[in-house]
């Protein structure tokens, strides 16, 4: 029987700076397929350099050098000739999506799988950080349909910089009025994972259709905290799991009902992290 393809999300913060933390240690150990990275920071190069001939990359780097950045790796061979196709844009032909979409379609068991990375902007209340965000959902709001059918098995990941619901939030209640937990940036996510075509009122009280992705974090998890992804650098964030879970894998109905195992990598202490997010692992048995 052949094992589940597995997939892994991480935002590096920085990949060059996340080997060097031990990002290689826990890659060499996880038997990963294909692994979207966020935040990457670094040139192909760079990246290929640090993964090694093993890997098949695709990289879209930030407009800005040194900031953003997304790419998908896959092991090389495993997949025929890695991906079939790959796409960037996003949006419409003036928004500025680079380093921050990049999708992929791999042939697995016959199956075309569609894998994203994407890194939405983190936002920022009253700036043009926040319209810019908005835009980003936007954008992904249109091309969702557009992915499902394309693949009935497609899978959008990544540090989607929201987190849906207070679950999600160890303090949500002081975070309500911050960029990341705004009533209209998660309801962004209540069309996102709401039935297929049914009208959806978000928690804003905004409605719009239903566009019947899964949250596999929650589909697995169920009704509890978290488990979280992120947690702040500072202070005893980490020690005391005040985090926030902000890191997503979102995949169609066909590939949910595939889902093996979910798993947040948490590292074992603080002086054992690598980034200041953790890795999101799934086993999809395809």
């Amino acid at each position: 029987m052949a094992k589940p393809l597995r997939i892994a999300t991480i935002n590096t913060n920085g990949v060059r700076a996340a080997f060097r933390k031990g990002m290689g240690d826990w890659l060499a150990t996880r038997d990963v397929d294909i692994l979207a990275i966020q935040e990457v920071r670094a040139s192909t190069e760079d990246l290929q350099g640090l993964l090694g001939p093993d890997w098949d990359i695709l990289h879209d780097a930030a407009t800005a050098k040194g900031r953003a950045g997304v790419a998908i790796a896959s092991r090389a061979g495993a997949h025929g000739e890695g991906p079939t196709i790959h796409r960037v844009e996003l949006g419409d032909e003036d928004f500025d999506s680079a380093g921050r979409w990049l999708e992929a379609d791999y042939e697995v068991n016959g199956k075309i799988v569609t894998v994203v990375s994407t890194y939405v902007h983190s936002g920022e209340v009253d700036t043009p950080k926040q319209v810019e965000k908005y835009k980003f959902l936007d954008a992904m709001t249109k091309r969702l349909p557009e992915l499902a059918a394309h693949s009935e098995y497609a899978v959008v990941m990544g540090d989607l910089n929201v987190g849906h619901r207070e679950l999600d939030i160890r303090n949500w209640k002081g975070n309500v009025k911050r960029a990341g937990f705004l009533p209209t940036e998660r309801a962004y996510f209540d069309r996102f994972f709401g039935p297929l075509g049914e009208e959806v009122t978000g928690v804003d009280g905004s409605t719009g259709a239903g566009l019947g992705w899964i949250d596999i974090g929650r589909q697995q998890s169920g009704e509890v905290d978290g488990p979280f992804t992120w947690w702040s650098w500072r202070g005893q964030a980490f020690d005391n799991d005040t985090g926030w879970r902000i890191d997503y894998q979102m995949a169609t109905p066909a590939l949910a009902a595939t889902v093996a195992k979910y798993t947040v990598d948490r590292a074992e202490s603080h002086d054992k992290r690598w980034s200041d997010h953790t890795p999101v692992v799934v086993d999809y048995d395809l």
